[in-house]
């Protein structure tokens, strides 16, 4: 396998741990449900890591990226025989029209500044009956909110922008909202469907079907029309690793915490004895020598 490429900030490397990780695997696990046996493009693939995550189920996987250097890592670190990399631009792709069933493009949008001809290229290049999945991050939580600032990130959209560019040429979509929640979780040990979410507020309780957080990142399936638009069975995605990284790393800093507490706690009672010790310890100076000043 090859070096991992360079993490710049830019775009994600799957060497990237834990939040990060789990944000962009995700996507491209919904993405895989979805593209079994089609003709993908992966558009702005990075390092390549999404491609090649598709390309087991699909009938080909095509990731295109305009940095010759996250091409070359993705061509030598993954292969598969209906998997290739290529360099190319987003804004003038290199294929004809009507040429793929699925393009997939993540985290692309806000870092172009002409959105119309970014769609209008993934409306050309698709077949009729194909669709889109495309993601970006909601600018009212990601930028306003959490008061991120992304030098790489050309152009943000609100909600509204967001599906207004998408309505000018996917007339059908249907919006997704992605967010890393910490939640405790009950589930069924015997395959039972269903899922209901319950939310403390100020002593008040709320039991909801879908989670009443606002998504820092909106997902959306896009085609022509809604007999293009393809069926996502759960109403809720939940992904983690085996090795439940984040959740790992909670415990730990809240170990490191806990003892940082305590270690502090014991060095001022060791500090609260020294004081006492010196002052039983120091001499009494007789009165009438304080008086002299002696």
């Amino acid at each position: 396998m090859s070096e991992p490429l360079e993490f710049t900030g830019e775009r994600f490397t799957p060497e990237c741990v834990r939040e990060i990780w789990y944000e962009h695997f995700h996507r491209y696990v919904i993405a895989r449900d979805l593209v079994n046996g089609l003709d993908v493009l992966d558009a702005a693939c990075g390092e390549g890591y999404g491609s090649a995550l598709l390309a087991p189920v699909a009938q080909s996987v095509t990731g295109i990226d305009l940095s010759e250097e996250a091409i070359r890592h993705a061509e030598e670190r993954y292969s598969s025989e209906n998997l290739r990399y290529q360099v190319a631009d987003c804004l003038a792709l290199p294929f004809e029209n009507d040429h793929f069933n699925c393009v997939v493009s993540f985290e692309t949008l806000e870092h172009l500044s002409d959105h119309q001809a970014l769609l209008a290229e993934f409306r050309r290049v698709l077949k009729p009956g194909g669709f889109l999945l495309i993601s970006s991050p909601d600018k009212a939580i990601y930028t306003d909110k959490q008061n991120n600032k992304n030098e790489f990130h050309v152009k943000e959209l609100y909600r509204e922008e967001f599906e207004a560019v998408l309505r000018d040429f996917f007339p059908a979509y249907r919006l997704l909202g992605q967010k890393l929640l910490f939640q405790s979780a009950i589930w069924s040990l015997e395959n039972e469907p269903g899922v209901v979410f319950h939310q403390e507020n100020g002593g008040e309780l709320d039991r909801c079907e879908t989670p009443r957080h606002e998504p820092v990142y909106l997902i959306a399936i896009a085609a022509a029309d809604a007999d293009s638009l393809p069926q996502i069975r759960p109403g809720v995605s939940l992904f983690d690793d085996a090795g439940e990284s984040v959740y790992e790393h909670y415990y730990h800093e809240i170990r490191k915490n806990m003892a940082s507490g305590e270690l502090l706690i014991e060095k001022d009672r060791e500090i609260a004895e020294l004081k006492s010790s010196l002052q039983e310890s120091r001499p009494v100076t007789p009165w009438w020598r304080r008086l002299l000043g002696k």
